[in-house]
């Protein structure tokens, strides 16, 4: 009996992954070496942010006893978060924890073999690449880089390792998401004609820290250290703490919440960026000094690069005066639509008989189904231990175990930033983006965009 409910309980946990198991080739012979294994893998936390307090650290929670990991070190340039994180994270673990002043110091003092990073949206790539230089296997979270230099750099310095690399497109570690996969390649969907995707919201406060910024002093942190590469000025408290309505520390909308979205169009398409780009938006409720919209339209031409006839079309809309953040991505075709909010698929806006007799052509309708294994999306960033989260943070763990690629691997993370800058370039300067695949470059007017 004893064995038996042991033997359940794995099995049932394992489930949560479900067939995300199985697609990354993890096996049941190579988990029991996992439960088995007496290596604790020492994970390191690069910047104790809202995001890992309150997303990481529960998902993390879940899984660590089972799979033998622990959480040893924080590091955070800002000596508020850097002494929270060690006391939260001691009261966890019932540890001490070391707290590093920065990186240089955690990855000197070879405390770790893994590390969550979690820092400003302009600075995933570039901890990255100090993470795998120093040996470490990382969750990087979205977006995986602002600029394409970034970006390349992040790329070559991840490809020319073993590391395990987990882009936080948690999307990739849903049983609903793997259906849609399934359902789209298997050709049963038929040739993708469109996809829309919407992401509305109506919070003043989304992205601000008024309360906060009161606390930040310039003395206990470090300002050049939190600028890295982008051009330097002088210490500003919001552009630190509020650092997703300033550019060039974020794109905004594209990086923090299109990244998810079109994600999933290059991972159903086979695609792996956009051949053009063209938004249009602005800053129309929130007058609060903000630089980056708070309402976008993006428009997006996909398909092979070498047959122009062939493609599809996808629209991105946010805004941020409007909505109650119930993320919506339909994927539409000649026979009906695959809906990632209802986890359907039917006919709808298909062609109809009687349509299609008019043309002397044959009615093209999709079957009315649900996906299997669904869940449903949980939309705010700081929503803590959601199941789509958890599955994703458990995918990482489980791959730095079996040396296995996960479910979102950095390749992943760099497709979606194309996607994400092209659609800055063309926010910022009125006119179409392309992308040069010779010179890794988004383009604008015959040039590389550049911040």
């Amino acid at each position: 009996m004893k064995n038996s409910r042991r033997r359940f309980i794995q099995q049932t946990t394992m489930a949560g992954a479900g067939l995300l198991a199985a697609k990354a080739g993890f096996s049941a012979q190579s988990y029991r070496r996992i439960l088995g294994s007496n290596d604790r893998v020492r994970v390191g936390v690069v910047g104790f942010s809202d995001r890992h307090r309150s997303s990481h650290m529960p998902c993390f929670m879940n899984h660590y006893k089972e799979l033998n990991f622990d959480i040893v070190a924080v590091s955070d340039i800002w000596k508020k978060r850097r002494e929270e994180g060690a006391a939260q994270w001691k009261e966890k673990m019932g540890h001490d924890i070391v707290a590093c002043r920065n990186n240089e110091e955690l990855y000197s003092k070879k405390l770790v073999d893994a590390v969550f990073i979690s820092t400003a949206d302009f600075q995933h790539a570039l901890h990255t690449i100090e993470a795998v230089k120093a040996g470490c296997d990382a969750y990087v979270e979205k977006p995986f880089a602002e600029t394409m230099e970034d970006a390349r750099a992040a790329l070559k310095a991840v490809k020319a390792t073993d590391r395990i690399v987990q882009i936080g497109s948690q999307r990739r570690s849903g049983s609903n998401y793997h259906a849609a996969e399934d359902f789209i390649k298997s050709g049963k969907f038929g040739p993708i004609t469109m996809v829309e995707l919407t992401w509305n919201v109506n919070q003043p406060g989304r992205w601000r820290r008024p309360a906060l910024l009161k606390e930040l002093k310039e003395e206990d942190t470090d300002w050049k250290r939190f600028i890295m590469n982008r051009p330097f000025e002088s210490f500003d408290p919001r552009k630190y703490l509020e650092y997703r309505l300033f550019w060039p520390y974020s794109s905004g909308l594209p990086g923090q919440w299109m990244s998810h979205q079109i994600d999933t169009v290059h991972w159903f398409s086979g695609l792996a960026h956009p051949r053009s780009v063209v938004a249009n938006g602005g800053i129309y409720m929130w007058k609060d000094g903000r630089k980056n919209w708070d309402t976008i339209t993006a428009v997006f031409d996909y398909g092979p690069l070498n047959d122009p006839s062939n493609g599809f079309q996808v629209v991105f809309g946010s805004r941020m005066h409007n909505g109650d953040e119930r993320p919506s991505e339909i994927y539409f075709s000649n026979g009906g639509e695959l809906n990632l909010i209802t986890n359907t698929v039917s006919p709808k806006g298909g062609l109809t008989k009687k349509f299609a007799e008019d043309m002397g052509m044959q009615p093209n309708l999709l079957p009315e189904l649900s996906l299997s294994n669904t869940e449903a999306v949980v939309a705010s960033a700081n929503t803590g231990g959601d199941k789509l989260t958890s599955n994703h943070v458990r995918n990482w763990m489980e791959c730095i175990r079996s040396r296995k690629t996960p479910n979102a691997p950095v390749e992943a993370g760099y497709n979606h930033s194309i996607a994400c800058i092209m659609t800055t370039a063309a926010a910022r300067t009125g006119q179409k983006a392309t992308f040069d695949e010779k010179t890794q470059e988004v383009m604008v007017g015959g040039k590389a965009f550049k911040y």
